[in-house]
């Protein structure tokens, strides 16, 4: 049985949600405010987190950072908020996937199985720590060192470079990394790469001119290569 959380302050989404997920087996918790529903989550230690962004005492966008800094429990973000923009902001933030309200509970249901399938086929087969000349990027740890100092890293631009380590070499185009690392459809959405790829360069210590490990193959992707082996 999957153990919900449910944060959501409107009564008249909640307790129809409660009702409907229930009568599809799952075991839901539900919290109306943001500091509820974070000790909740780190009491009770759900199995997935649905998240509503309007809350009362707390924006769902800081709920989602500090949950983050302490939990790795999937998120769903419930939105009223459509536009591309929000959206990726979630993402990066650390969501895992999102629903725009209004959303029926077999929508839900879906994208929450989903979800867990794929955060468990992740555990299932997290990969050793890769190495690329002086990176390091460590998967379950979700730390990277170049040359043995630590780099700090977003969870977007972590994923990015892991998703670009485990192809070490080889050329990832755009469309991939959004479908894989954002998991959004392609569509007018590059400058996105192209910003995240602009900051990991900034933070691996070098520049788009004088790449050391990011070299952009124009008009196809990027290619993560150790220094020397970026041809």
């Amino acid at each position: 049985m999957v153990r919900l959380l449910l944060i959501e302050d409107d009564l008249t989404i909640r307790t129809p949600l409660l009702r409907a997920l229930r009568e599809r087996g799952h075991a839901v918790a539900a919290a109306s405010t943001a500091l509820a529903g974070l000790r909740d989550a780190l009491d009770d230690r759900p199995d997935l987190v649905v998240l509503d962004l309007g809350l009362p005492d707390l924006d769902g966008r800081e709920l989602l950072r500090m949950l983050r800094a302490v939990s790795s429990v999937p998120v769903i973000v419930a939105t009223a908020r459509d536009d591309e923009t929000e959206i990726v902001r979630m993402l990066d933030a650390g969501a895992d996937d999102y629903l725009v309200k209004p959303f029926t509970a077999a929508q839900l249901d879906a994208r929450a199985r989903a979800v867990l399938r794929r955060t468990a086929g992740d555990t299932a087969t997290a990969d050793p720590t890769l190495v690329v000349g002086g990176l390091r990027i460590d998967p379950r740890s979700r730390q990277v060192s170049l040359d043995g100092v630590p780099v700090e890293l977003t969870p977007r631009e972590f994923d990015l470079l892991h998703h670009l380590a485990g192809r070490a070499g080889q050329v990832v185009t755009k469309r991939e990394l959004l479908t894989e690392v954002w998991r959004i459809p392609y569509g007018g959405a590059d400058k996105t790469v192209d910003v995240h790829l602009s900051w990991l360069r900034r933070k691996l210590g070098e520049r788009a001119q004088e790449p050391r490990y990011l070299h952009t193959v124009r008009g196809v992707g990027v290619r993560l290569a150790a220094p020397g082996d970026g041809r």
